[in-house]
């Protein structure tokens, strides 16, 4: 708990960064475009704190459940706050039509028993939109050099790639239906840097758009086996066109032999 709550802190001190907020601006603004056509009756976030990524949906109830609480002011924009764990969510199963996880796998300890508590909360069909940092990217890469101070924030594991989040995500029947990559910035600790390599945003996504220094996906839960029930109408609508349909067969068939009869005759 101490560790996921150091990297949570260590998370949201970053975002206050230049380029903690260039990346805040892009994730926000891809966020805003996946929740905004989600529906039902209960939406949920889990982690940052300092974030509101439900924002842009029209679900009445929204919650929040992390390590670290929001601040007093943060509190007043959601109807219920936990004080939660994200490998264990105070919440019943098939309970949330909406769950958003900004970074939340990767200041877990347990980014499996995370993604299990996710299947388990949501409805079938409920959606899941999960945010993290890409390792096989310039910032990944420049995490990753010897001899050089630490890019991104402390994790309790390692970065948890998008391919292997897919490969989770299959096992616990999900299919990703939207994602994006973004921020293809080289790793600039400056925002005049930063805005002088913007370019590079736009001919990422054409040329090299795997990547992006950030991922955002969402996914939607499947189960297997389940079976719209159809009000009784329908199937007697399908009933009676099947006996027309028959009937006409028939009359048709009889007509040739009707007419070699007449020839006969």
């Amino acid at each position: 708990m101490a560790n996921a709550e150091q990297t949570i802190v260590d998370l949201e001190c970053w975002l206050c960064s230049d380029p903690g907020l260039y990346m805040q601006e892009w994730e926000c603004a891809r966020f805003d475009a996946l929740v905004s056509d989600a529906f039902g009756f209960n939406a949920l976030q889990v982690g940052m704190s300092s974030l509101d990524m439900l924002r842009n949906n029209r679900i009445t109830f929204k919650a929040y459940a992390g390590a670290v609480l929001p601040g007093a002011s943060d509190c007043a924009t959601w109807h219920s706050v936990v004080l939660s764990e994200a490998e264990f969510l105070p919440f019943a199963s098939q309970s949330i039509d909406l769950l958003v996880l900004p970074h939340g796998l990767e200041c877990a300890a347990d980014p499996h028993q995370v993604l299990r508590e996710v299947e388990r909360v949501l409805v079938p069909e409920g959606r899941v939109v999960i945010s993290g940092f890409n390792p096989w990217s310039l910032w990944g890469l420049r995490n990753r050099l010897p001899y050089m101070k630490q890019w991104l924030p402390h994790t309790p594991k390692e970065l948890v790639s998008l391919p292997r989040l897919k490969d989770w995500l299959k096992l616990l029947s999900f299919d990703i239906d939207r994602g994006n990559f973004g921020c293809y910035v080289p790793a600039m600790s400056s925002k005049k840097w930063i805005e002088r390599f913007s370019f590079m945003e736009h001919a990422g996504d054409r040329w090299w758009p795997y990547l992006g220094a950030v991922y955002v996906v969402s996914a939607v839960k499947r189960v297997h086996g389940m079976r719209l029930l159809t009000p009784g109408w329908k199937s007697r609508q399908k009933r009676r066109a099947a006996g027309t349909v028959t009937a006409n067969v028939s009359t048709n068939q009889d007509l040739p032999v009707n007419r070699s009869r007449e020839s006969n005759n």
